[in-house]
């Protein structure tokens, strides 16, 4: 069934992101956002969704993201050559206008009425450590109360590893901002460290931004995740500010040591 309102919540890593989609879907009124069009490798989504042809497969990405009273949520990552790929699958969806227009406007076609969300941090060398300590031990997300994996040692550390992260973050958002911009997009922003901070807040200002029906009464649940940043990632982040601005005359962020 086509959804009455549709959203994509725009992400690069370490933002949040999991934490709210996990929050909206367990509202029971916001749709089921997930990485609906994560195939990075083949990004063939008719396989992936045994979909006949176009149309079934718009038909199935509806009803995984969809919640019965027809919201539809999506989370996404800009992440070339996949998001042009997954724009060439939409062109091909029934009565997708061929013209040369703004890419948003495929996406919107592909997801009817749909609207944005944004999710940044502000702190990119937070994010680069939090980022490179998942690839290391596999643990991206704990939900709470649960056991978490053995713990790294210093020697995981890795500048150069933890300094490309930091570019990546950066040009992922430059890449979700250049998108926006092409089609006047004004998406509504999720900063990481005020949603932190502001928890349930944060959950009602995405509702009240949805503008979705029953929003006023519903309960929002609990956190699932935990916080996964220690001491390890204090001493990275630390380390990586000091070695990055070792040799800069004016630091940016730093004190005499």
């Amino acid at each position: 069934m086509e959804p009455k309102l549709s959203y994509i919540i725009w992400f690069s890593q370490r933002t949040g992101s999991t934490v709210l989609c996990k929050a909206l879907e367990d509202t029971g009124i916001a749709g089921r956002p997930d990485e609906w069009l994560h195939e990075y490798e083949t990004y063939d989504l008719l396989t992936k969704y045994e979909a006949a042809d176009y149309a079934s497969l718009q038909a199935k990405l509806w009803e995984a993201g969809s919640t019965p009273n027809g919201v539809f949520g999506l989370k996404l990552s800009m992440c070339e050559p996949h998001n042009t790929r997954m724009t060439e699958h939409f062109r091909k969806f029934p009565g997708c206008p061929q013209s040369d227009i703004p890419r948003a406007r495929i996406w919107e076609h592909a997801f009817p009425n749909c609207r944005h969300i944004f999710m940044t941090r502000r702190n990119k060398v937070r994010l680069a450590v939090s980022w490179w300590k998942a690839i290391k031990s596999g643990e991206f997300h704990r939900p709470v109360d649960t056991a978490g994996v053995e713990s790294l040692g210093s020697d995981e550390y890795v500048f150069d590893a933890i300094r490309h992260l930091v570019l990546d973050a950066d040009m992922r958002e430059a890449g979700i901002q250049e998108f926006f911009i092409e089609a006047g997009i004004v998406p509504l922003t999720i900063v990481y460290e005020d949603f932190v901070a502001e928890y349930e807040m944060t959950i009602r200002r995405v509702l009240d931004f949805l503008e979705i029906p029953g929003r006023e009464t519903v309960v929002i649940p609990p956190l699932y995740y935990e916080k996964l940043a220690d001491e390890l990632s204090e001493e990275w982040v630390q380390r990586f500010r000091r070695e990055l601005q070792a040799d800069w005359q004016y630091r940016g962020w730093g004190w005499t040591e």
